[in-house]
């Protein structure tokens, strides 16, 4: 990796650009401040390097099938770990305290893998340009001023 460049994984996982990896896509750090009901709100611009967050209308409905993927994963992960350390039987009910296990533990995570699971979709369609500080952000051709916030 080239000094410097920050890498691919730690930028989706501080939910930072994508094209400079620097700066923040949400206006608050904390993904559990769910008392300021935008706690999921994301800059227009990167602060940085100023590349579009919202790509087009409706961009980030795709991020649900990413949320349940990684929703899906994370139970495979949990009850694969259930089972080798407790174990799993329906004679004793230890499949079902896995069961609320996991969901408890899906609870919890929901802020911050909605917050990964947009921070992913985004990085799949923008990428990283070494050269941001010289190059200026493009405009997203599919985006219609008028229908944005519509929905």
């Amino acid at each position: 990796m080239a000094p410097g460049r920050p890498s691919y994984s730690w930028s989706v996982f501080t939910n930072r650009c994508p094209r400079c990896r620097r700066g923040n896509l949400f206006k608050f750090h904390n993904a559990y401040a769910l008392k300021k009901s935008n706690y999921m709100k994301m800059h227009d611009n990167c602060p940085v390097c100023g590349q579009a967050t919202d790509i087009e209308v409706g961009f980030y409905y795709g991020t649900g099938y990413v949320s349940y993927a990684i929703t899906i994963l994370l139970s495979v992960i949990t009850f694969f770990l259930w089972w080798l350390i407790i174990g799993v039987s329906i004679n004793d009910n230890r499949v079902f305290w896995w069961l609320g296990f996991n969901t408890l533990l899906l609870i919890v995570l929901q802020p911050p893998l909605m917050r990964f699971s947009r921070s992913l979709w985004l990085s799949w369609f923008v990428k990283y340009d070494g050269n941001w500080e010289q190059s200026k952000a493009t405009d997203p051709e599919r985006i219609v001023r008028e229908h944005m916030k519509n929905w």
